[in-house]
């Protein structure tokens, strides 16, 4: 039996993270947070802790199970923070760690700017379908 583990497997830390390079880590936590729900969900805990069900109410339109498994996702990449109060019934509160905060900042900020576009967009769209 062979102990060796297969070299695709390991994460050399020497290496730079490159978002452009196929087996690059960074395209994973980058689809995580730039997913449809995993973005909003960041941007909406800007406001401070949230329980489940008032997320998902603030992130209209998401599933119980979708936005369970983005919740996950974004625990496990160190972004969200899970905390499960002492109450009866028990309570699941969920907030954004520093690293959390800091990309919910700049997401913020591609939220502003695309929402400020929409009229210029729909124009775009419009003359688009046109041709």
């Amino acid at each position: 039996m062979n102990d060796a583990q297969p070299t695709e497997n390991i994460v050399d830390p020497s290496l730079e993270a490159d978002v452009f390079s196929r087996n690059c880590s960074s395209r994973e936590i980058l689809q995580n947070v730039t997913s449809r729900w995993g973005l909003l969900a960041l941007v909406a805990l800007l406001d401070g802790e949230l329980r489940f069900n008032a997320l998902r109410r603030r992130v209209d339109g998401v599933s119980e199970r979708m936005l369970s498994v983005t919740l996950q996702s974004l625990e496990r990449d160190g972004y969200v923070r899970r905390e499960m109060l002492q109450a009866i019934p028990p309570r699941v509160e969920y907030s954004l760690t520093e690293a959390g905060t800091q990309v919910a900042q700049r997401l913020s900020g591609l939220i502003e700017l695309v929402e400020a576009q929409v009229d210029e967009v729909a124009g775009a769209r419009a003359a688009y379908d046109g041709r």
